[in-house]
């Protein structure tokens, strides 16, 4: 397969996977705005839980998002639901902290527990990842997060069982996570204010993060396949 045919298959399926994500929060948005739905998709629990008690609920929202984002759950969804509690800028801040924290759970689990298991389960596909990390863990790891494709939570064991330092990684993928972060937790924040500019404004920026995150990929595609695919 040719590069630019390579990067065509990639870009195609990134964009595909998250307007796909987008189609079905904006399904979600819909039908507790203007269907009535809200207790058939059971927001309740979020009211009463996280969003009526103050600190006590930021820190249940976090910890469920660090539980959740660690061990494979969509971050999209983490994030739309913190955009729901308790609005677009607090729903990105804390949406992000907590995929921050399952990435780092992920890592420290497979450094520290998980390495003979992984270590079989991907053999060398490793080596590939180790070698692509090792030479700027921030900045690789922000490339691989701002164009995601893999398995997020593969990725992060994966790094666990490589060379490099832990906090140069999980500093990097916690950065990469921003851009979508905040537009899903946009998107979340839509449930409450009905506002139609708002969702363009969603898609929108996904468009954009989308493109920057395919440049910093075509910068390292062929180092970066070995960690995506």
């Amino acid at each position: 397969m040719s590069a630019l045919q390579n990067e065509s298959r990639v870009s195609i399926k990134a964009m595909l996977k998250g307007f796909t994500m987008l189609a079905v929060l904006g399904a979600v948005v819909y039908l507790l705005r203007y269907a009535g739905l809200a207790e058939a998709l059971d927001t309740h629990w979020i009211d009463a839980h996280v969003r009526s008690r103050g600190l006590v609920g930021v820190l249940i929202y976090v910890g469920l998002a660090t539980f959740f984002s660690a061990v494979g759950f969509p971050r999209q969804v983490i994030c739309f639901l913190g955009g729901y509690a308790y609005g677009f800028a607090l729903g990105s801040l804390l949406g992000t902290v907590g995929t921050g924290l399952g990435c780092a759970c992920a890592f420290i689990y497979a450094r520290l527990v998980g390495r003979s298991f992984i270590t079989r389960k991907f053999g060398r596909r490793i080596q590939k990842v180790d070698e692509f990390l090792s030479r700027s863990p921030f900045n690789m790891a922000l490339t691989i997060r701002f164009f995601p494709l893999g398995s997020n939570v593969a990725t992060n064991v994966l790094a666990g069982v490589t060379s490099i330092p832990a906090l140069p990684f999980i500093l990097g993928s916690s950065v990469g996570y921003v851009p979508q972060n905040v537009v899903f937790a946009l998107f979340g924040s839509g449930v409450n204010v009905s506002s139609t500019a708002q969702m363009i404004l969603a898609v929108v920026l996904f468009v954009l993060s989308s493109l920057l995150g395919f440049r910093i990929y075509r910068k390292y595609r062929n180092q970066a396949d070995a960690v995506v695919e």
